[in-house]
């Protein structure tokens, strides 16, 4: 009985073995067929096309890089099995996805260019040393000065911002320029502004340390990363030069009501308690912001 189960089973597994290799054989040349017939016809879509009659092996790359004859036709390369990234828009110019990012970039730095390249460096040094002279330690504050200075190298500046929306911006949105173009016609209103305002002893102070030939007549000739910190650095010594004048009667101020007070024994008594009151009476009296911020503006005039 047992013996007879035994037999039965070895003829079941057998059986189970041939079905099992015919499927898989049957598996395989179907497969065989379905890729035959698939490459078939991309073969007769390539010949439709009329790029190659080699049905062997048929190319990935339908049209060559560098085979457009137009502009247009960039948008129409098809290359297969590349990893390709566009940034262009197709006409040579960044497109807009990346315009965005360089712009976000050129922000980040802003705060840099609008201390460096602007009148902001000049008005701020003087409203501190404005603020220091009449002995008023946080008055105005802080953020009060900064927005002041910040409308004033505004306003200064205005002319230079106009300029460069009408001949940079507007053009180059217009795409009557590249943006190579854009660039250097940006920069050129800028840096005759700084041309303007920079010392020529600091242009040639920067030319001999680089080891170029001073030539500080022409603009055209002096390099950007020669002009910036040269005009960084005679806006320092304006700055400095504006803060003594206006320390001047303020200290006179101080030495009178200091003499006055040891004069009558009162040495106890700090100069500065009785000399700030004197102090700001007189700002107020000469209008003193009037004078210090109408005075400031028009160095950058003349």
């Amino acid at each position: 009985m047992f013996q007879m189960i035994g037999k039965r089973h070895k003829v079941l597994i057998k059986a189970l073995c041939l079905l099992f290799c015919t499927g898989i054989m049957l598996l395989g040349n179907a497969g065989n067929v379905f890729a035959a017939e698939r490459e078939g016809s991309r073969v007769q879509d390539y010949d439709s096309l009329g790029i190659f009659n080699d049905r062997t092996n048929p190319p990935t790359v339908i049209r060559e890089p560098g085979s457009n004859e137009a502009a247009d036709d960039l948008k129409e390369l098809n290359i297969g099995n590349n990893l390709s990234i566009t940034y262009n828009d197709g006409q040579g110019n960044l497109s807009g996805t990346l315009r965005i990012l360089i712009i976000l970039t050129m922000l980040s730095l802003a705060p840099v260019l609008l201390i460096l390249l602007t009148s902001f460096t000049r008005i701020i040094i003087v409203l501190h040393f404005t603020r220091a002279a009449v002995g008023t330690q946080t008055s105005p504050p802080n953020q009060v000065m900064l927005g002041l200075a910040l409308f004033l190298t505004f306003f200064i500046m205005s002319p230079v911002l106009s300029e460069i929306n009408e001949k940079a911006v507007k053009p180059f949105e217009a795409g009557e320029i590249s943006q190579q173009e854009f660039f250097e016609t940006a920069l050129d209103p800028l840096r005759e502004f700084m041309f303007g305002q920079t010392m020529k002893k600091d242009a040639i102070m920067f030319f001999e340390i680089a080891g170029l030939e001073a030539n500080v007549e022409d603009i055209e000739e002096i390099p950007t990363s020669i002009l910036v910190p040269s005009f960084v650095v005679s806006e320092l010594r304006r700055a400095f030069t504006i803060g003594f004048i206006i320390y001047i009667p303020f200290i006179v101020i101080d030495m009178v009501v200091a003499s006055t007070l040891m004069s009558m024994g009162m040495m106890m008594l700090p100069p500065t308690t009785i000399s700030m009151p004197f102090k700001i009476l007189l700002f107020v009296l000469a209008d003193g912001w009037n004078l210090v911020i109408g005075n400031l503006v028009r160095t950058f005039y003349y």
